[in-house]
């Protein structure tokens, strides 16, 4: 009998995956279980449209990452943090801080985990971070940080 896999199966497959199994496991373990349904041209019609949908999602979110990128490239952005005489700050600058001051400046909200930078910023100057807004799609910015003393 052919089935198709709702769940990741030990010894039979994966989920969304067509496998031809015996009448009895399918009968008596499988489909009570809801683990599989049997395959007929209305499941695996269901099955391949929802495939198509996924599919669309991530390329509507892959677009709008680069539309993203896009914009921001070349954009700086301008923190000011306390600190001493010589440009030392008093603590480092935080993806956090970078996250917000892009919300801030540029309108575009990225999550403070996809901020990367290569090293702890603790001086006033100028930074490199990288951005990535999703698989592929990353793009580099410059963070300018001031320093202000009491």
């Amino acid at each position: 009998m052919k089935v198709i896999l709702l769940q990741d199966v030990k010894g039979s497959g994966k989920k969304n995956q067509i496998v031809d199994v015996s009448d009895g496991y399918a009968r008596n373990f499988l489909l009570p279980r809801k683990l599989a349904r049997e395959a007929t041209a209305e499941a695996l019609n269901s099955i391949e449209k929802a495939e198509q949908a996924v599919k669309h999602r991530e390329a509507v979110k892959l677009a709008e990452a680069e539309e993203k990128a896009r914009a921001l490239k070349g954009k700086v952005i301008k923190l000011t943090a306390r600190g001493g005489e010589g440009g030392k700050l008093y603590g480092a600058i935080t993806n956090d801080q970078i996250a917000q001051a892009l919300l801030s400046q540029h309108g575009v909200e990225v999550d403070k985990r996809r901020i990367e930078l290569e090293e702890p910023i603790k001086a006033a100057g100028q930074a490199l971070v990288t951005v990535r807004l999703a698989a592929g799609v990353s793009t580099r910015m410059l963070v300018n940080v001031v320093v202000e003393t009491k």
